[in-house]
């Protein structure tokens, strides 16, 4: 996976440590750090790294952020503020951005760049980047800790990988044509014979109930699910006399 975590100007060993730790989680191994201003191997990284350790001592140190998106086709940064001109431009959220970021992949290296945990990334760091990821949270306490931060994101690109790949579908296959048509007459004769549907409003109301079904999408079995339901209700309707009905 060509797809980097650059961390600039850390302070909590603690962090980078979890940091590499969540990326183990994600199967995401390029970890570069950025002038940090903690030692990425002190006892606490190590101790919240967890299987992540390996990570911590492969890790690139590297003393600004153009050297370590040099060769990088796509780059998001993240930040909790998106105020001003720069920041708002190209803000968006994680699912909208990131799977952009893993199109990106198949010309070359992609970054996720997160900020210091005191103050974030500064504007002209951010103008280098692609992108601006904002984590919609509530507006009394909206900055994450750092490692979260890299979890929500992780968690996105891991899906968009996925669903790339074919490994997790998208959602369920639209069902047959011939399949929806015999379900929708089934269901409707159904709601006929159980006095649903009549009078002038019958039309109305049966679209209604059809754009319902159609905007749910049901999936093959659900419609034979639905045919089954039909069945019953005419079941239903033909053992009531018509005073019941």
């Amino acid at each position: 996976m060509s797809l980097r975590v650059v961390l600039v100007r850390s302070q909590i060993a603690a962090n980078i440590g979890s940091t590499a730790r969540v990326m183990r989680n994600f199967g995401v191994s390029e970890l570069v750090l950025v002038a940090p201003e903690t030692d990425p191997l002190a006892p606490a990284a190590r101790q919240l790294s967890t299987h992540g350790e390996v990570l911590l001592h492969s890790a690139r140190i590297v003393p600004d952020l153009a050297t370590a998106l040099a060769d990088c086709v796509r780059v998001a940064a993240t930040s909790a503020k998106i105020e001003g001109r720069i920041r708002s431009q190209a803000q968006g959220l994680p699912d909208e951005i990131i799977p952009q970021l893993i199109t990106a992949m198949n010309s070359g290296p992609v970054a996720l760049v997160f900020g210091p945990e005191r103050d974030g990334l500064m504007t002209d760091e951010i103008s280098r980047c692609t992108h601006l990821i904002h984590i919609p949270s509530d507006a009394g306490y909206p900055t994450l800790n750092l490692a979260q931060s890299v979890a929500i994101c992780l968690y996105e690109a891991r899906l968009a990988m996925l669903r790339t790949s074919g490994e997790l579908p998208s959602g369920p296959s639209p069902i047959p044509f011939a399949l929806q048509d015999r379900m929708f007459a089934a269901l409707r004769e159904s709601l006929e014979r159980v006095g649903f549907l009549y009078d002038e409003r019958a039309d109305s109301l049966w679209h209604a109930v059809r754009q319902l079904i159609a905007r749910a999408g049901p999936s093959e079995q659900e419609a034979k699910i639905l045919l089954g339901l039909a069945r019953q209700l005419r079941w239903l309707a033909d053992r009531k006399t018509p005073d019941e009905v």
